[in-house]
């Protein structure tokens, strides 16, 4: 049961770019019923920072209940088990 439970989305929305990953996640974890804490990486060097120090090659990147679940394609399955 997903309902009431609370799931962080970084994701990257820049200038001239964004994710459609990250949108999709976004829309996946609120018909799901999670609270979503959106992580706006705005600029490329936010982006890269991120990446850095979750030693992740992508976003988005979501995080339920402090279990980094990987990025849209992975929360898909993950909600498909749940």
């Amino acid at each position: 049961m997903t309902e009431g439970r609370e799931a962080t989305l970084y994701r990257m929305v820049l200038p001239d770019h964004t994710c459609p990953f990250g949108v999709r996640a976004r829309a996946l974890l609120e018909q799901a019923g999670f609270d979503v804490d959106d992580r706006i990486l705005d600029t490329r060097d936010a982006v890269d920072a991120f990446k850095d120090e979750h030693g992740v090659d992508t976003t988005p990147q979501i995080f339920i209940d402090g279990e980094r679940i990987g990025g849209s394609d992975d929360l898909e399955r993950y909600l498909a088990d749940a």
